[in-house]
């Protein structure tokens, strides 16, 4: 039976209390607006809310962040080239390529991390100081979830090889390690510093055997009757049998020298080599695998996990992915030792650890904050055919829906909303309907972020939404008394009644002033102008208004009595019936603006040819 989902978190809104008033809200593409009603729950009308505010509930807060923008827009450039490549992936270049995809999202992970830890060390108040040393925490934890799935899902690294990442892995996330060394290192005298040995120790947990030698030959320097110890067991840290990357040892080969130098390790515990110096004793025991001494080092493991990692170094160095699990768990047990419940941190890495990577997916849907981590994993993992088989009841994969949700997140912002249009495009299934309908939402605060929105919807062929925002911009326009911008964006629009509301206007307009706006818009409309009569129309009037006289004084003559002759055979066979009355109101406009056209057409060709007359 399917898990079922805890219940999701209360959000609090100041100032309401919904025990005693009920509250409207109403929803938008990433957000909802809240407020208090008037209406009693016991019917007694009271005409004054406790709480006269609209509130907006955000569900995407994250993109409001300054740094975490950077987070979006890098990775979308990652997603954007994955996608691109799917076709060149093939045989042993495609999972080098994925790893090295996974590198990529990692590094900006930790890019934004870091700055938002420089950002939490400069904050001027506790508040935002704390709230950006969370976050700090939040990328952290998303980092450490994505390396271990890179190792055991991407990398798919087989016995042996993969302690070596599971050590690298650890090693990167635990990195109190290198602020104590500098501290240590730093000292006069480092032997003789107060957490000389716990530097050591931790070196030890983590499989940092060279440098822990080096620290050993410190104190045999500084302490000659402990250099002896030192030096044994600087010696059994260096012939301690791993798998290096470059060699071609056989794991059987590996048990077999591993064996032999516990036995030697074991040796020297029992003959009490280390006895006179606890510290030395127990570093002997840790290198042993001894459980008990390790659960003793909690405080400088920190993690169980860190704990899980340095049990397999030094009980299990050859452990087979498919055992990873039961290590994990026990590991887990022990570590908390029913002190404490798990985190759901926690859950996310176990349900690695088991392989369960639909679980993986579930759980951070769940502990994090937003879409971003699931949404550009989970589409990783699908070029890496891990979730082929996974669809959801509501017709869509879940590759597809995570997606989907992520970017419809990113449409709540200003600007963000850009990146969100590439993430539709890669969703085959209901990618495009999803973005028509975010796109029709988006404010066309200016006609430079129009001008974006309709490129990107022509680029795609969305001819609805390309007339129903030049319908947009041309009411815009006419309503601003910018008749040319207006007339441009209806004919974009193919809207032949917009424009020949907007000819009328122009006609109106030249009908006042006798002469037109926008001429050289009008000069150029083209194959347009037969988009509607009166914009035909309005086209043919500038050659009566063109500065160099086109028509001479007979030809103007000409015109005139054939409009005349045209006006008067309509009006013998007219029918004066109610239906045609507007009709014949838009004809007697035309006639009228034509016969004021000719008319200012013949003074100037009489003008301009008794000038040539008389030169």
């Amino acid at each position: 039976m399917e898990e079922l989902d805890g219940e999701p978190t209360i959000t609090l809104i100041p100032g309401m209390n919904s025990k005693k008033k009920q509250m409207c809200f109403d929803w938008g593409p990433g957000e909802m607006l809240v407020c208090e009603t008037t209406f009693d729950k016991k019917e007694k009308s009271e005409t004054v809310p406790n709480c006269p505010y609209i509130h907006i509930v955000r569900k995407d807060v994250d993109v409001y962040s300054q740094i975490l923008r950077k987070l979006f827009n890098e990775s979308h450039g990652i997603f954007v080239g994955l996608q691109r490549i799917e076709e060149e992936l093939t045989g042993k270049s495609r999972k080098a390529q994925l790893v090295r995809v996974s590198k990529n999202y990692r590094s900006v992970i930790r890019a934004c991390m870091e700055e938002m830890h420089q950002v939490a060390i400069a904050a001027k108040d506790p508040a935002s100081g704390h709230r950006y040393s969370s976050q700090v925490s939040i990328l952290s934890a998303m980092e450490l979830i994505w390396n271990l799935c890179e190792i055991l899902f991407i990398e798919v690294a087989p016995a042996g090889p993969l302690l070596l990442h599971l050590l690298d892995w650890v090693r990167l996330h635990v990195c109190e390690v290198d602020t104590l060394s500098a501290d240590v290192l730093g000292s006069e005298n480092p032997s003789k510093h107060e957490s000389f040995w716990n530097l050591v120790t931790i070196l030890v947990l983590q499989g940092r055997l060279d440098e822990a030698r080096q620290m050993l030959s410190k104190e045999a320097d500084a302490n000659p009757p402990s250099a002896g110890m030192c030096r044994i067991l600087g010696e059994l840290m260096r012939t301690m049998p791993v798998l290096s990357p470059g060699n071609t040892q056989t794991l059987t080969e590996l048990e077999l020298k591993w064996q032999h130098w516990c036995e030697e390790c074991e040796r020297h515990l029992q003959d009490g080599t280390f006895a006179a110096n606890p510290h030395l004793e127990c570093l002997c025991k840790i290198m042993l695998g001894d459980e008990a001494t390790l659960l003793e080092q909690k405080e400088l493991l920190s993690n169980w996990y860190h704990f899980l990692v340095t049990r397999l170094l030094y009980s299990h160095p050859t452990v087979k992915p498919i055992d990873l699990h039961f290590y994990a768990q026990s590991s887990l047990d022990m570590f908390l030792g029913g002190e404490s419940s798990s985190e759901p941190l926690d859950n996310i890495l176990m349900a690695a650890f088991e392989f369960d990577i639909h679980q993986v997916i579930k759980e951070c849907s769940i502990a994090l904050s937003n879409w971003w981590f699931v949404a550009h994993l989970t589409d990783l993992l699908d070029h890496c055919k891990l979730l082929q088989s996974h669809n959801l009841y509501f017709g869509s994969n879940m590759r597809e829906f995570l997606l989907l949700e992520y970017a419809s997140g990113l449409f709540a912002h200003h600007s963000l909303w850009q990146l969100a249009v590439d993430y539709f495009d890669y969703c085959p299934e209901l990618g495009r309907v999803s973005l028509e309908l975010h796109i029709e939402r988006i404010p066309l605060n200016t006609e430079q972020k129009a001008l974006k929105v309709l490129r990107i919807c022509e680029q795609r062929q969305m001819t609805e939404q390309v007339r129903s925002i030049c319908k947009i911009l041309a009411m815009k326009a006419v309503r601003n008394n910018r008749l040319g911008s207006a007339l441009s964006w209806s004919v974009r629009a193919k809207d032949a009644a917009f424009a020949t509301l907007v000819s009328d206007r122009f006609l109106k307009d030249y009908c006042e002033r006798g002469c037109f706006s926008d001429l050289d818009l009008i000069d150029n409309l083209g194959p347009a102008m037969m988009l509607s009569d009166r914009l035909t129309f309005l086209d043919a009037l500038p050659l009566l208004e063109q500065k160099q006289v086109i028509f001479s004084a007979e030809q103007t003559y000409e015109l005139m009595r054939c409009l005349e002759d045209l006006t008067s055979g309509k009006l013998e066979c007219a029918e004066f019936d109610a239906h045609r009355l507007q009709d014949d109101d838009i004809e007697t406009t035309k006639v009228e603006m034509l016969r004021l056209a000719l008319a200012r057409n013949l003074a100037r060709a009489i003008v301009r040819e008794g000038s040539l007359e008389g030169s």
